[in-house]
């Protein structure tokens, strides 16, 4: 490493400023690269400068790695040996300028650095004559996600300099611009396979994770704006109640701990139970085939699907359709119920012989019939509800009858799609429609007890079905409730990462937007997994919160010599926070090693 001399003009006049620059080896021959700005340097800081840059080259020809040993020198720790430097010092004068947020971005690449995303982006990503490497661009959007989710011009125009990523990364804020990140987005999207493959290989030495078990599941996310020009952006089912706008469906594969395994993005109008078979061959081709249990819930559930998993000796546990646990009305009346724990009772059965058209299912397939009580009174309710709008409406279309002179048939239309828009209490409800002098309605109606209520017996209760026969019932519920993760995951995507709603128009530019936000949300469960081998739980949300409070200022010490001393320092972390980063062994430094004078 050296420091070279650079000029600028500022206001007609030619002034001089210097840089710390690394020569790196490319496929194109030797090239500078821009490690730090300096800015204006008088000669002792340019000597004590030259002797620091050629302290790290001596350590780059070491074993040590030149990237670490380059960002760490940056900063000062509290056990670092600081040469005195005397100075008469105006005490009243003394002054901070340029408070920047330091905690968040320093924490987010201390996790990048965990899971060697910045080697794996410098390695992969293609270095031309761009003055700022793809690299750093691309990080620059997987921290801003996590930290403050938002657009691409706001980051360029008002985050990136309020925070410590320009010294930490050695990036200028004026060097930062919408442009170059929607062209960072477009360099990071080819490398989506091979870094969800070196991230799983990643966290996988870190934590130990286990891989027998695969949750998958499917969500949507939503437009705004027309897309017109993108095939993906269709009307379809939406998850977030935004039927009025296009969308995209995102299926994500997760492992039983919610680490994130790879994600698929498909047209917004695509039927969950059409995606089991590309995502199942996708994840087999790219991480291999084993003896791994695949979980899905009953929107995945056909017989094709079956038929698939079966064909190669896949396992699977996976939800049913409502309908098919009318065939268990029998094993319902049962008390032969194993309580796992309070308010969960299930247990395993056989598909009932008189019912069952192919005998071999019954060999090789188990079914677990579960009865949750909070899912129960859940069911009550939701019955309760539909039920007071179908008496409420009801009544008001009877005194509207009596009043008017309405048509039979218009009348009997609107009950029938009263009725249809509540199917969970309409059985509840004997509806007459009459002919009040031989031309117009009349209304009668009368709520109505059944003798057998199916719906009563069925509410809490669901089933599953699984080729996993040497498992307890327990296990297999166990196993099924992993699940939750996944929902999880796509919770804190949509609200903590903001994958929605999705603002960029064309295919590639969507595309990349989701795979940012997936590498944040590893960013995510990495911090979750620290946080849980530390003690403080599997939640990180306090833990982001809490250390992005820390600060960077500049400490300006003004002298006797009218000259000034500047020390950029991280603010002293409270007690609260020093806890935190004990427990999670992490080591902020007290300041940057940038002194003007």
């Amino acid at each position: 490493m050296y420091i070279r001399q650079c000029f600028r003009n500022v206001d007609g006049e030619r002034r001089a400023y210097w840089a710390l620059v690394e020569s790196i080896r490319t496929e194109r021959g030797p090239r500078q690269n821009v490690v730090a700005w300096l800015g204006a340097l008088e000669e002792a800081e340019r000597l004590g400068m030259r002797h620091a840059a050629r302290g790290i080259g001596k350590e780059a020809d070491s074993k040590v790695d030149p990237t670490k040993f380059s960002q760490r020198s940056l900063f000062e720790f509290e056990d670092t040996p600081i040469e005195p430097q005397w100075v008469q010092v105006n005490t009243k004068a003394v002054r901070v300028e340029n408070i920047r947020s330091f905690g968040g971005p320093w924490l987010a690449l201390e996790l990048i650095e965990k899971l060697k995303l910045d080697e794996f982006l410098d390695k992969h990503q293609a270095k031309g004559k761009e003055h700022i490497q793809w690299s750093l661009t691309s990080m620059i959007l997987v921290i801003a996600r996590l930290l403050n989710p938002s657009s691409e011009l706001y980051i360029a125009e008002q985050w990136y300099s309020k925070t410590a990523l320009p010294d930490l990364l050695g990036v200028p804020a004026d060097r930062v611009d919408d442009n170059r990140l929607y062209r960072a987005l477009d360099e990071l999207l080819p490398h989506k396979e091979a870094l969800e493959i070196h991230l799983k290989n990643r966290m996988g030495e870190l934590f130990e994770i286990e891989y027998d078990l695969l949750l998958y599941d499917i969500t949507s996310t939503f437009f705004e704006g027309q897309c017109k020009s993108n095939p993906l952006a269709q009307r379809g089912y939406s998850r977030d109640q935004r039927s009025d706008c296009k969308q995209v469906c995102i299926a994500l594969v997760v492992t039983r701990c919610g680490m994130p395994l790879g994600y698929e993005v498909f047209a917004g109008n695509t039927a969950d139970v059409t995606t089991v078979k590309d995502i199942v061959e996708k994840m087999e081709k790219r991480y291999g085939k084993s003896d791994r249990i695949w979980v899905m819930d009953r929107g995945m559930t056909s017989e094709d699907n079956l038929e698939f998993l079966r064909k190669e000796n896949r396992r699977y546990i996976i939800g049913t359709n409502k309908a098919l646990l009318k065939k268990f009305e029998q094993e319902l009346m049962k008390e032969d119920w194993n309580t796992i724990r309070d308010g969960i009772e299930v247990k395993l059965c056989k598909m009932p012989k008189e019912e069952d058209s192919d005998s071999t299912d019954d060999l090789t397939e188990t079914f677990i019939l579960c009865r949750s009580q909070d899912r129960k009174e859940k069911d009550k309710a939701i019955v309760k509800r539909a039920a007071d709008k179908i008496a409420e409406r009801l009544t008001s279309m009877k005194s509207r009858c009596e009043k008017q002179n309405r048509d039979p048939l218009i009348v009997s239309r609107e009950i029938g799609r009263l009725l249809g828009q509540n199917t969970r209490a309409s059985h509840l409800f004997k509806v007459d429609v009459l002919s009040k002098d031989k031309k117009f309605a009349l209304i009668e109606w009368q709520p109505i007890k059944p003798v057998t209520d199916w719906h009563e017996l069925s509410d809490g209760c669901y089933l599953l079905r699984s080729n996993v026969t040497d498992w307890s019932d327990e296990e297999l519920w166990r196993a099924y409730i992993q699940l939750t993760e996944a929902e999880n995951a796509f919770r804190i995507q949509k609200s903590d990462l903001s994958i929605r709603p999705v603002w960029h128009q064309k295919e590639e530019r969507v595309r990349a937007h989701i795979f940012v936000c997936f590498l944040s949300y590893v960013l995510w469960k990495t911090l979750a997994q620290l946080c849980q081998k530390a003690g403080l739980g599997n939640e990180p949300r306090r833990v982001l919160s809490e250390l992005s409070e820390i600060r960077l200022v500049d400490v300006v010490l003004p002298t006797g010599t009218e000259k000034e001393i500047r020390n950029r320092c991280v603010a002293r972390p409270t007690e609260h926070q020093r806890i935190l980063l004990e427990k999670l062994h992490l080591r902020l430094p007290i300041r940057l090693r940038e002194a003007k004078m």
